[in-house]
């Protein structure tokens, strides 16, 4: 690092100097304007660099209003959280797609049965510029309330209800689950049943649709289901279940790849062949799906396109720039040994 004058550390002075720029040039691009050319952007950059100049952002927070972070909000348990797969590679993609904004993130967990305000209050006290929400439950005050509070917010999945004021990014859940039901058909499983999410959110609510829908349409029974948590045990415990009330089941989908981990689990210890006698599809597309045993089929959601979609939302909100209610993104039907 290039100390400034008199061996101080570099100012927007020292670094205007260098650019050979206005200091309020130089302010414009360390706040993240927009109404500065690449050009221009490119040169005080380099020249921040070459220095060392870090921003002080207690007072740069202090003009702008802006904390400089987002906040990564999980409607979980922390121990579920943690754990869970997809959930953890949204958080990870969320980090990669902040790397070069100036904006840094701030990972937050509490269940959305929480009845205690402090969660909500917290984030309405100004710790960050913007909530990203994952993992949204029925019933959730919280996504009305930091809408109310003017805090720009964008929901990953469909919420309960239509907010104006939140922006979501969810994937075509409801086609998901029909291409899982139609893949079991198609190979000729007769006796199919499913292993739906927590009815309380919206995903695992449009994933159960969209596979009823299909088997309605091809005059299958649509009551063959259990519900499980998004956890492998869950999925062994659903399985267990299924298979007592209906031993003759050839074919399960898992509402996503974990529960179908341990449905194919299940299935062994009950000395059933995946996919020779039951064949099993999950959703997600985890990174460990293509190495179970058998290999799952899955429905691929693309989570780091919807990740990247989300964090350039939130950052186009938090501009005050327009953004679309809603996106909608594709799902896609990854066939491998297990179905």
């Amino acid at each position: 690092m290039r100390a400034g004058t008199g061996g101080r550390p570099p100012t927007l002075e020292t670094v205007a100097a260098e650019a050979g720029v206005s200091r309020a040039t130089v302010s414009r691009v360390v706040n993240l304007a927009p109404t500065v050319s690449p050009a221009v952007r490119a040169s005080v950059e380099a020249a921040i660099a070459r220095l060392g100049y870090v921003p002080n952002r207690a007072a740069r927070s202090l003009v702008t209003r802006r904390t400089g972070s987002v906040a990564v909000v999980m409607r979980e348990p922390v121990d579920f959280g943690v754990a869970d797969p997809y959930l953890a590679s949204l958080v990870v993609a969320a980090g990669q797609s902040l790397i070069g904004t100036g904006t840094h993130m701030v990972i937050l967990m509490a269940p959305s049965d929480d009845k205690d305000p402090w969660f909500s209050n917290f984030l309405r006290s100004g710790v960050a510029d913007g909530v990203l929400l994952l993992s949204t439950h029925d019933g959730d005050p919280l996504p009305e309330e930091l809408v109310r509070a003017g805090i720009p917010l964008v929901v990953a999945g469909r919420l309960p209800r239509r907010m104006a004021g939140a922006t979501v990014v969810d994937v075509d859940n409801f086609a998901g689950g029909r291409a899982a039901a139609e893949r079991l058909l198609s190979t000729g499983r007769r006796h199919v049943a499913t292993i739906a999410g927590p009815p309380d959110m919206p995903a695992a609510v449009d994933r159960l649709s969209g596979f009823r829908s299909t088997l309605a349409a091809a005059n299958r029974p649509t009551d063959v289901l259990a519900y499980g948590e998004w956890t492998p045990s869950s999925g062994s415990l659903a399985t267990v279940d299924l298979l007592a009330r209906e031993p003759g089941i050839d074919g399960l989908f898992a509402a996503n790849d974990m529960m179908a981990i341990g449905a194919i689990r299940a299935l062994r210890a009950a000395g059933r062949r995946v996919p020779d006698d039951v064949a099993v599809i999950g959703f997600d597309d985890i990174d460990i799906a293509a190495d179970t045993d058998p290999p799952l089929t899955t429905i691929r959601q693309p989570a780091a396109e919807m990740t990247r979609t989300m964090v350039d939302l939130l950052l186009r909100r938090v501009r005050d720039e327009a953004v679309p209610d809603a996106v909608l993104l594709p799902t896609e039907l990854v066939v491998r040994a297990s179905g």
